[in-house]
């Protein structure tokens, strides 16, 4: 669909549905080098001369194309849908500030890398809620917060020892948000060796940002691992796992652990960790409520960074909008020496394969945010802490809780429930903080020889579980 033709959303999953059915063409290598050699600095240097689009019309969103350049390589093509038709954004050199950088003339319509959301309301200043760029990423904040989290529309194979498939964005339809609606419609197409999609965005900014997102895949090939929901964070060290840190901040992260609402209506919370290698953790599942990587911890003094800023950094929880049927809730853990590194991975992998040719279409909602619309009506874990135990390869757990459940009026039955495996646990203590409203679970983890250990616990009081349910991989 290019310029003057009118708008059918129909059309663009067909044109994923026809890509799906011819080999695989890869994007051309066609950025100029004056761009594609640029560093980060230089990058973040090319300033738009323009205001960006819709910004004076009261519509609630505004667009702002992205340049290429850096490892923003590849072209997707941008249009804008008015008035039910299709217009085209053409590249033009001159609406860019390159800064030092010395552009030769007679550059071209070299394409747009992707663009930025800006969100419009009367009610505050425009800020910057949504940017989609680079493979199939994309962020967003809730108002008053900085970019952490990024997500992924499909990812293909992640960790594969035959390496992972990173599809790409080929194009964007954007409609113009009607007159004070605060919200925008894309439609996008993906393309990729093993796989097309056609993805529909619909973008609500606020103090809680709300993408919903559909997603029809066309599988080239049989996928046996496909991933949906995917969130990408940031682990370097924390409370639980300083083992890299020799900094005067106290931890160093933009999510605090996986949260897990399952198909049995438990709540699970696993911490996060920067580890020493590869961990994968595979939690089954079916029909799954939510999961989502949060960032539990609110206050300055956690991380000290006057720059970072990473307690404003948001939560994003995912809510399938149909049965996912059977899966599991995958969990990447990467080891990394740099906090730049975003080496942690969740996804929803389906236990079923997707055949070759066959069409399958997923949806979901995403809550970018401060805290998740729905969280457990139990005592939820504050803080995981581990050091150095009484001997040899021992270590010491501090595990706290906090909720209503554990203030003045708190079960006198209360108590911890814990599962090691393999290993063992010795030391155990309960300590009550009742005004604090919170129960700290202290023991002593004795891993023996063993290279990873497997945790479980929870409070209980009455024969009821009474908290979120705390996992915990040990390793070495």
């Amino acid at each position: 669909m290019g310029n003057g033709q009118p708008f059918d959303p129909a059309v663009v999953v067909d044109i994923a549905r026809q890509l799906a059915k011819k080999p695989y063409v890869a994007p051309p290598n066609d950025l100029p080098d004056v761009f594609s050699g640029l560093n980060y600095e230089q990058y973040i240097g090319i300033k738009s001369l323009q205001q960006p689009l819709w910004i004076n019309e009261g519509r609630g969103i505004a667009v702002e194309p992205l340049h290429r350049g850096f490892v923003f390589t590849n072209t997707v093509e941008i249009f804008l849908v008015e008035d039910g038709a299709v217009r085209r954004i053409g590249y033009d050199p001159s609406r860019f500030d390159f800064g030092r950088i010395n552009v030769p003339a007679g550059i071209g319509d070299i394409g747009f890398s992707g663009f930025r959301l800006i969100a419009t309301s009367s009610d505050s200043p425009p800020f910057d809620f949504a940017i989609v760029q680079g493979a199939t990423f994309f962020r967003a904040i809730a108002k008053g917060q900085n970019f952490g989290a990024i997500a992924r529309a499909l990812t293909l194979k992640p960790a594969d020892p035959k390496g992972e498939e990173f599809p790409a964005f080929r194009a964007f339809w954007l409609e113009r948000p009607a007159i004070g609606s605060n919200s925008l419609t894309a439609h996008g197409i993906i393309d990729s060796e093993s796989a097309s999609a056609a993805l529909r965005m619909t973008f609500r900014p606020g103090d809680m940002t709300i993408v919903d997102v559909e997603t029809t895949i066309f599988p080239r090939v049989n996928l046996d691992h496909v991933g949906l929901g995917g969130i990408g964070s940031t682990y370097f060290y924390g409370p639980n796992d300083r083992r890299n840190a020799d900094d005067f901040r106290p931890a160093v992260y933009e999510s605090t652990g996986l949260q897990m609402f399952n198909g049995k209506g438990e709540w699970l919370w696993r911490p996060l960790q920067n580890p020493e290698t590869l961990q994968i953790s595979a939690f089954v599942d079916e029909s799954p409520r939510g999961f989502g990587l949060i960032q539990r911890d609110r206050a300055f003094e956690t991380f000290q960074d006057d720059e970072a800023r990473f307690e404003r950094r948001p939560s994003l929880w995912i809510e399938p909008l149909a049965d996912w049927s059977q899966g599991s809730v995958q969990l990447l853990e990467i080891p990394t020496d740099a906090e730049i590194n975003d080496n942690i991975l969740t996804y929803w992998r389906p236990k079923a394969p997707m055949a070759a040719g066959s069409e399958v279409p997923f949806a979901y909602r995403q809550y970018w945010c401060w805290t998740p619309p729905e969280r457990p009506p139990l005592a939820t874990v504050v803080t995981t802490r581990v050091g150095r135990g009484s001997s040899g390869r021992k270590r010491r757990f501090a595990v706290e809780f906090s909720g209503d459940v554990l203030g003045d009026n708190r079960p006198a039955d209360l108590k911890s429930v814990l599962t090691v495996s393999p290993g063992s646990f010795q030391n155990l203590k309960v300590w009550s903080y009742p005004e604090r409203k919170a129960v700290r679970v202290v023991f002593e983890l004795d891993p023996g020889n063993e290279n990873a250990c497997e945790m479980r616990l929870i409070l209980e009081a009455g024969g009821k579980q009474i908290s979120e349910t705390w996992l915990y991989r040990w390793t070495p």
